[in-house]
């Protein structure tokens, strides 16, 4: 065999097995490298005590909730991942509120279910109610920056991440409704070009904004089953979120928008049901 040959079947067995993980190692790998690049180069106003407290309080609800309900073989990719999330979005000035929130979301996976779906996002439950009820809690948007390489790696593994998870629909279709509304109102202002386009390269550089389209919204476990139905549903929350910022003048529009669209999953599923996602079980 050719010594170019050989290289490529090499490389070909090389993505087969790639292919064959589970995606959520794919993300945990990308969302651990983020939180590493923003806390030492971006300043992301975290302490690791708050991502350590947060990590302990996950470990300890799942083992209390598998061992109370008989639950064998629970996985803990998923649960990692809401982790990385709060820590990523959510910002305090306190230790104990990262914990508390880790508690909440991993109990609320638990006890908030409907047909075997966890009806809420874990992450953007926990930063939504931390923003409610919890004082000295808040999401810092602008600590991202608005650097093109960030940008660009967001879109690059993230698209790897929802793609593999059959969910990159949901992200892309979220993100161009949202721009086409922000530009379509732009243009009703009579704003010249020059000015649109600085504008939306501000909105394109947003890392939170990415984050949220290819992390959360995209969250197979949480977005309806029917392909169709995740098309109507991220046009929907694109459109709540654009209101909630453009109109009412209210940061955070596509966490916020997320929260509310929540009891549209449900329906969706149950009047266009589709086949459930599943995770590849954990290997014993």
């Amino acid at each position: 065999m050719p010594e170019e040959w050989r290289g490529m079947a090499f490389f070909r067995q090389v993505m087969l097995k790639m292919r064959a993980l589970d995606a959520r190692l794919f993300q945990i790998i990308f969302l651990a490298t983020l939180l590493t690049v923003g806390v030492l180069i971006r300043d992301f106003s975290l302490q690791p005590a708050q991502m350590l407290l947060a990590f302990a309080a996950w470990l300890a609800t799942q083992f209390v909730w598998t061992r109370a309900l008989g639950l064998q073989n629970v996985g803990v990719l998923s649960a990692l991942i809401t982790c990385f999330g709060l820590s990523l979005l959510l910002r305090a000035d306190s230790l104990w509120v990262h914990p508390l929130m880790a508690v909440w979301v991993m109990s609320a996976k638990f006890m908030l279910r409907w047909r075997g779906k966890h009806l809420f996002n874990p992450a953007n439950l926990g930063v939504i109610t931390a923003l409610l009820v919890l004082p000295g809690a808040w999401i810092s948007p602008g600590q991202w920056g608005n650097d093109l390489a960030y940008a660009v790696w967001f879109i690059a593994l993230g698209g790897i991440v929802t793609q593999r998870a059959r969910r990159i629909d949901t992200s892309w279709i979220f993100l161009a409704t949202f721009f086409c509304l922000i530009v379509a109102r732009l243009w009703y202002l009579d704003v010249v070009p020059l000015r649109i386009w600085a504008i939306m390269q501000h909105q394109l550089h947003n890392g939170a904004i990415l984050l949220f389209a290819f992390f959360m919204i995209s969250d197979p476990m949480t977005t309806p089953n029917r392909p169709s139905a995740r098309v109507a549903h991220a046009i929907i929350v694109a459109l709540v979120a654009w209101g909630w910022q453009m109109l009412l003048y209210r940061p955070n529009g596509a966490v916020w928008a997320l929260f509310f669209c929540v009891p549209l999953v449900p329906l969706f599923d149950h009047y266009f049901p589709g086949k459930k996602h599943q995770w590849k079980p954990m290997p014993k």
